[in-house]
């Protein structure tokens, strides 16, 4: 077997390898940590946030989803206790209120309203650290649902690439970009490939 040939081989195996490896860092680096529903959210649309570092965040009550304004936006927020969380309303979708479902935390907004403005105050305690679903009372069945998981000590799924909970996960910028720099590393070895295998691999000066 030539030099040549055993150059050829020896760069295509690397640049296998080193395809895989660039792959594999991108799939890796595309997941995210969620907090585990327990399959509340499951076709849910309002989406989820990490809402963690903030002392006061807002839900929206009657953001368009589940085939009209019913849904709460984000479904799905995870916060540090001591937290204070505000649904406002949009006044959309007809008459809406909030009601736990299970967990630690007590929820109740009173009566379904409608007019937009209307808000809803609860901060999460020590005492309430865990996970907190609810629900819109008159659209329920409708898939009018959210949840609130509250501290570090929550079970927790790893999701990627869709699907976990009520929406397909948020990927970070950093992500989408190490995804679009693989996918060029990737065009480019191969290219580098085709042209080493078509011309050869050593290149001599030859002795005079």
């Amino acid at each position: 077997m030539s030099d040549t040939q055993m150059s050829r081989r020896a760069f295509l195996t690397a640049a296998g390898g080193t395809a895989a490896v660039a792959a594999g860092s991108g799939n890796a680096a595309a997941q995210t940590t969620e907090p585990d529903w327990g399959g509340h959210l499951d076709g849910v649309d309002g989406g989820y946030q990490d809402m963690r570092g903030q002392s006061e965040v807002t839900v929206e009550v009657g953001a368009e989803g589940n085939g009209g304004a019913l849904a709460f936006a984000p479904a799905g927020i995870w916060v540090d206790p001591g937290t204070t969380v505000t649904w406002e309303w949009t006044g959309e979708g007809g008459g809406h209120n909030v009601v736990s479902s299970e967990g630690p935390a007590s929820l109740d907004s009173g009566a379904p309203v409608s007019e937009a403005g209307t808000t809803y105050e609860h901060t999460f305690g020590e005492d309430q650290v865990g996970i907190t679903k609810y629900h819109c009372a008159p659209h329920e069945a409708l898939g009018m649902l959210g949840a609130v998981a509250v501290g570090s000590d929550i079970p927790t799924v790893e999701v990627g690439g869709g699907g976990g909970g009520s929406s397909a996960p948020q990927v970070p910028e950093s992500a989408k970009t190490l995804g679009v720099a693989t996918t060029f590393a990737m065009v480019a070895t191969l290219g580098l490939a085709f042209f080493f295998m078509k011309y050869g691999g050593d290149y001599e000066t030859p002795e005079e």
